[in-house]
């Protein structure tokens, strides 16, 4: 099973990522885990870090069509290990995908034009790259005004190595790289998550709340309990088990 973690900056892709695919190997489920970009390890990822540090220019001076490209190439060049993650795993889990792609790159488009990019880079990442779909994206359903104090939290960002435990290089010095720091674009990035959520592109979508019903930030242990139930109930007959992890 092939499951996604997408939500705006700020919302704790990252940390539900790893949590779950924790959890999945404690529950003896097989699994492996990705995250994009792939920070210091590809040539279209060192373009990426130049762009969102604003080497290309601000925000929209970079048009989305070729930003879009260099976040493909680098999901492109991983395409087989993915595939064999998929092949020999029970759950494989991925810090951003194809959504994160059409969702920051459509938001700086005009409405109008946003159906025919995605339509246009849905083609590119799926058809012409031949990338497989997810079964299940989750989406961390965030509020802008707090996921942007939780990204004002992070300061400089580590990403960690997708194929081993070596640590990538943090891909900025930056407090928030050009999409973090606008939060009228955050704004639209939110709103294109939920066209891709409600109109399941790209596959499978369900929504879990990050704010309790008192608008309260939730705590990441619980937020991950609903995702880790979201997933375990969808496995399609017995997942392939390894050795049961002691707590």
């Amino acid at each position: 099973m092939f499951v996604v973690l997408e939500g705006i900056d700020g919302s704790g892709k990252g940390t539900q990522a790893l949590f779950l695919h924790q959890r999945c190997l404690k529950e003896g489920i097989t699994s492996a885990r990705f995250a994009y970009p792939q920070y210091g390890r590809t040539p279209f990822a060192e373009a990426i870090t130049e762009y969102l540090n604003g080497a290309y220019g601000g925000l929209h001076e970079v048009h989305p069509k070729l930003a879009s490209l260099l976040f493909a190439g680098d999901r492109f060049a991983s395409r087989g290990q993915l595939l064999e993650a998929c092949q020999s795993n029970s759950v494989v889990v991925c810090d951003r995908y194809v959504a994160s792609n059409l969702a920051h790159q459509a938001a700086k488009l005009p409405q109008e034009q946003r159906d025919a990019f995605i339509k246009w880079l849905t083609s590119i990442e799926y058809s012409c790259y031949g990338l497989p779909r997810a079964d299940l994206t989750i989406y961390l359903d965030m509020p802008v005004k707090n996921a942007r104090k939780l990204v004002l939290r992070k300061g400089a960002r580590d990403q960690h190595n997708l194929f081993s435990d070596e640590e990538q290089g943090a891909y900025t010095a930056l407090k928030a790289d050009i999409h973090e720091q606008d939060g009228v674009y955050l704004a639209a990035c939110r709103q294109v998550y939920e066209h891709l959520r409600d109109e399941q592109i790209g596959g499978a979508w369900v929504s879990v709340d990050c704010l309790s019903d008192d608008d309260q930030l939730r705590e990441p242990k619980d937020i991950a309990e609903d995702v880790f139930n979201l997933v375990s109930q969808r496995l399609p007959g017995e997942p392939r088990r390894q050795d049961r992890l002691s707590s």
